[in-house]
């Protein structure tokens, strides 16, 4: 997971320089994506804790979601062509 959050702000610091083709809604996304996957993963955590669950992949997975669907939709999109 960390290692495709590298690649996506790769990817989206080179679309906003011009050389890789992203959305023009690609910068509201990059932020509204974090708070709807955060949010989810921090019920996820509070309810799974009053559940007596110690492990936290379960609360991860809405994070993990974004970020493999993001490296998916931004790699296929690939460099900006002239």
């Amino acid at each position: 997971m960390a290692m495709e959050a590298g690649a996506v702000i790769w990817m989206r610091m080179m679309g906003m320089a011009g050389l890789w083709s992203v959305r023009p809604s690609e910068n509201a996304r990059m932020v509204t994506e974090k708070q709807k996957a955060f949010t989810e993963a921090g019920t996820r955590l509070m309810l799974g804790t009053m559940k007596g669950q110690t492990t936290l992949s379960h609360a991860l997975r809405p994070i993990r979601r974004t970020t493999k669907s993001n490296v998916t939709r931004l790699t296929r999109r690939g460099p900006k062509r002239k």
